[in-house]
């Protein structure tokens, strides 16, 4: 009987929270492939995104795109804690950005965007 419980109250649950955490981690996916493409194809944004000389731009765009995954994150989950968001659309949208981050932090990719 315990077990029918604990599986109708699990249920009832909104999944806001959980789904918050899946799209921010796709936002600072894309926020990361953004910020290394602007740093390799600016120059001013390069040195703007290098806070440690020995790694250089890397320092800066990590950095940059945690706080923008921590901040969606934050925002999203006070919009969405207590709701009931669609599964499917939010995944779909969170697998994009993961795609967008990983192609744009491709080199030969990004060569080919920037003419090389």
């Amino acid at each position: 009987m315990a077990r029918a419980d604990a599986s109708s109250s699990a249920k009832g649950r909104p999944n806001g929270d959980g789904m918050a955490a899946i799209l921010a981690a796709g936002v600072g996916c894309a926020a990361l492939g953004l910020f290394a493409f602007s740093g390799d194809a600016f120059e001013s944004i390069d040195r703007f995104f290098n806070f440690y000389n020995p790694t250089g731009t890397l320092s800066g765009v990590t950095l940059t795109a945690i706080v923008v995954w921590l901040a969606a994150w934050r925002v999203l989950a006070n919009r969405w804690g207590n709701r009931d968001v669609p599964v499917g659309k939010i995944s779909l949208v969170a697998g994009a950005l993961l795609v967008v981050g990983l192609v744009l932090t491709f080199p030969p990719f990004i060569d080919l965007l920037q003419g090389k």
